[in-house]
């Protein structure tokens, strides 16, 4: 198998190096994994295309290149680029630190990887590791993303529908709770959550010279999401799994809305 890998958080996060073992374990000892991960970090970029200007990249060591762009970007490389001779059988994002969980899916960088990927009709997966106080202060944080990631996307692999004659193609967001890994309870399938009475915000500071900066902040991620949610399982103690599609229609409200807004005339 030849898989594509990305992330976020840069060529040099930690997180890269999970999903490195990850795909090198389900490609096989005559598989190939290349990487074509961001050469600086471009957490909460979401499905940003460089458009406006050129990607530099660099190749960094064997089927390893950096880019100076988004994680999209990055897939765009490494299909169009680095892999011209050939697509990948599955392209993989992350393992990102932190939880794209409920809204955070909204601005993660590493799923809008997997989203390119699948908008070139290609099976992708997004994993992610939610951070908490039970797996901080672990050696590794990321244990419980590097015990059961490959078990993780070779269920996904072997048993998730992908639809693949579908014009959004399905993809997959998974995130792993910020546990030990023995003490992770399994995996549940659910939809994405919403964490109310928290959001993103902005923290405003006056520099040494005198000029104002915004940093953003993030809002608590320990609050529940309601059953059958992403956020909800990975606090539950499970391995959250959400089929996704770039799709942004929001289908249940169609039919209202011809009502509402159309003319009925002839």
């Amino acid at each position: 198998m030849r898989i594509l890998i990305t992330n976020d958080d840069g060529i040099n996060a930690p997180g890269l190096q999970v999903l490195e073992e990850i795909a090198a374990e389900i490609a096989g000892p005559s598989g190939e994994v290349w990487v074509v991960a961001p050469a600086f970090e471009q957490s909460g970029v979401a499905h940003c295309i460089s458009y406006t200007h050129p990607t530099m990249i660099a190749e960094l060591g064997p089927r390893r290149f950096a880019a100076e762009g988004s994680p999209a970007d990055c897939v765009l490389a490494g299909l169009h680029d680095v892999l011209s001779d050939g697509a990948p059988d599955l392209v993989l994002s992350g393992v990102n630190r932190g939880n794209n969980a409920a809204e955070n899916a909204m601005y993660s960088g590493t799923i809008g990887g997997a989203m390119e990927a699948a908008l070139h009709g290609l099976p992708a997966i997004a994993l992610s590791q939610y951070y908490g106080t039970a797996n901080l202060r672990l050696d590794d944080p990321f244990e419980a993303a590097r015990r059961h990631g490959a078990a993780t996307v070779r269920r996904l692999l072997d048993r998730a529908p992908w639809d693949n004659e579908a014009d959004y193609q399905l993809f997959y967001n998974v995130n792993f709770p910020a546990l030990p890994a023995a003490e992770v309870r399994g995996l549940k399938v659910g939809r994405q959550g919403f964490r109310r009475e928290t959001a993103f915000g902005v923290e405003p500071h006056v520099s040494p010279s005198g000029r104002r900066f915004l940093w953003i902040r993030g809002g608590r991620q320990d609050i529940p999401t309601g059953p059958g949610t992403d956020a909800q399982d990975n606090l539950d103690g499970y391995i959250s799994v959400v089929p996704m599609r770039a799709d942004l229609t929001a289908h249940d409200a169609l039919d209202r809305a011809r009502s509402a807004l159309e003319d009925t005339a002839g």
